[in-house]
């Protein structure tokens, strides 16, 4: 394994910034898009409410899975050439999608196009962790957390509007697309943040090695378990809520998008200013207060749905479990990567793969209770956000590496980039 070099002053075009920041919606694009349609889907294929939520899953695993691969490949090949593999896989698996005659085929597309999708999304995260430090890559993680709130507006606006005019394959056109835009930019712009002499070398079998040395790591662990439940509350609400808000309160698909851009904004603004005040307050109260607010949203899930509370209650709700899940997400990525720039595919893929595996895992649980009860989604959101909340007491809490003092030592004028906002 190969030693970083010092750091060094980098520039960041304006342009390599947003293209980085684009790769990020590879995951929300994939899951939030077909959400409106998802009932729909499920009465055309003729399919059950669990089983079609299994199209969820399928993306979430492929999702998680895919991270774990291209993270130590990109470490080792760079960041560029499994980027634009990964783009360009993500059309055709889109493109199968669309093309799919019945619900397991629906699945086992979606799995491909999620380990597709998980290319871009891990090298968005190494390449921030090849390019910033300190502060600066606190609010680099803030910004990505913007973006992908900013997506999960649109998708669902967007799916919810483009289902007036066309159906559900039509969507998944419309991802194959998108998918084409982003290769495009990629092509173009992204040039390699990973320089040769940066890169790990010797055999694969180093993988293991790396996995154990970031494993052996209690914060890093800690910071992985706590976004993984984190997560899975959040990828729980993206599953059953379409469920809750169009079978349950009656919204009509484009109803349903709106409600869930209102809370998709919460995710974007509490990621951005959690992205700020981790660099001027402290990253461990930050990431505490985040899942604070996540649980209060989760009871209040499981509160409305107990009692049938009317639809304010649960559109608040959801709001404050999505919020306290993006002002958690900034503070505990810099946590897990801000001591490994060496390995930072590697350690990346780790956090995708608990974001993925985790949200896959509970996703269909909200389903088990059919789509007339909202008990379900809070039931599982509340036990995800408890423990994150309990993982991140036990793990990252006591220990002194905190961020302010890492923070205020790593933001020097020998910082390793000099960004452009």
């Amino acid at each position: 394994m190969s030693t970083p070099l010092p750091p060094r002053e980098r520039t960041v075009g304006r342009a390599l910034t947003v293209v980085l920041a684009l790769l990020t919606v590879f995951g929300p694009i994939s899951m939030d898009l077909y959400l409106p349609v998802l009932p729909a889907l499920t009465k055309a294929l003729d399919a059950a409410t669990s089983t079609a939520q299994l199209t969820v899953t399928a993306c979430l695993i492929g999702l998680a899975l895919g991270q774990v691969v291209a993270g130590p490949v990109s470490d080792r090949l760079g960041r560029r050439r499994p980027l634009l593999i990964g783009a360009a896989a993500y059309i055709v698996a889109a493109v199968l999608c669309s093309l799919s005659p019945s619900i397991e085929a629906l699945i086992a597309a979606r799995f491909v196009q999620g380990l597709a999708g998980a290319v871009g999304i891990v090298i968005a995260q190494a390449a921030g962790r090849d390019l910033y430090s300190g502060s600066k890559l606190v609010r680099y993680y803030g910004r990505l957390t913007v973006i992908g709130g900013l997506a999960a507006i649109i998708g669902p606006v967007l799916g919810g509007q483009l289902a007036s005019v066309t159906d559900w394959r039509g969507l998944f056109l419309f991802l194959a697309a998108a998918g084409a835009a982003i290769l495009f930019a990629v092509l173009f712009v992204f040039r390699e943040t990973l320089p040769p002499q940066e890169r790990t070398t010797g055999e694969f079998r180093q993988t293991g090695r790396d996995f154990r040395r970031l494993l052996s790591d209690r914060v890093f662990l800690g910071a992985v378990l706590v976004i993984g439940f984190a997560y899975a509350a959040l990828f729980a609400y993206l599953s059953g809520a379409t469920y809750v808000l169009q079978g349950i309160y009656g919204l009509s698909p484009q109803g349903y998008s709106f409600a869930f851009g209102l809370n998709s904004l919460g995710f974007m603004l509490f990621g951005f200013v959690a992205g700020r005040l981790a660099g001027r307050w402290s990253q461990k109260g930050t990431l505490l207060a985040g899942l604070v607010v996540c649980l209060v949203g989760a009871g209040g899930v499981l509160a409305t749905g107990v009692l049938r509370l009317p639809l304010p209650a649960m559109v608040v709700s959801l709001f404050l479990l999505v919020s306290g899940v993006a002002t958690a997400t900034p503070p505990a990525t810099s946590l897990a990567l801000a001591d490994y720039p060496d390995i930072a595919g590697t350690a990346s893929s780790l956090l995708g793969l608990a974001q993925f595996a985790f949200g896959g895992l509970a996703a269909p649980l909200v389903g088990l209770g059919g789509a007339g009860t909202a008990v379900p989604l809070g039931l599982v959101t509340v036990v995800c956000a408890a423990v994150a909340t309990l993982v991140q007491a036990v793990t990252i809490h006591p220990r002194t590496r905190t961020s302010q003092t890492t923070l205020a030592a790593q933001d020097t004028p020998a910082d390793r980039v000099t960004a452009t906002p």
